[in-house]
């Protein structure tokens, strides 16, 4: 029987399963997923559920779940201009990006106008396959 993630809850000791997903799959609050190890498990979450890289899920059936960040290919942005980087920001944000934001960097999905845009202010663009981690919005909740 396919376990069925109906909540979000405090850290386990050890997980039943290891969801690795990318940032698009972490906004997914009702569909069929592979675990790591290749088991079928269903996620049912309240609509708008983001999941993050850490979070922790529990079935109906009692089983657990941790959820990872899995690496996916991004743009990492930097400059050696912290002023620079809060305008990149600025700009991205303007276009409604999904943006991972540090103050060593900023990270987006793939795109080449944006790449070419990044660059032509100047900045450092990197093309790399890591976690991606994107801010999930101004009020604090899920959507």
């Amino acid at each position: 029987m396919t376990p069925t993630f109906v909540r979000r809850i405090p850290p386990q000791s050890s997980p039943d399963y290891i969801l690795s997903l990318t940032a698009e799959e972490r906004t997914r609050s009702r569909f069929l997923f592979q675990s790591d190890d290749g088991q079928e498990v269903y996620l049912n979450l309240p609509r708008g559920t983001t999941l993050k890289d850490g979070d922790w899920l529990e079935s109906d059936q009692g089983k657990f779940a941790k959820i990872q960040a899995k690496p996916e290919p991004v743009l990492t942005i930097t400059t050696s201009q912290s002023l620079e980087l809060l305008q990149a920001a600025y700009h991205l944000g303007n276009r409604h990006v999904p943006l991972e934001i540090s103050s060593a960097y900023l990270r987006l999905s793939p795109d080449p106008v944006l790449q070419d845009l990044l660059e032509h202010r100047g900045l450092q663009v990197k093309s790399e396959i890591v976690p991606f981690q994107p801010e999930s919005g101004a009020y604090g909740h899920s959507h």
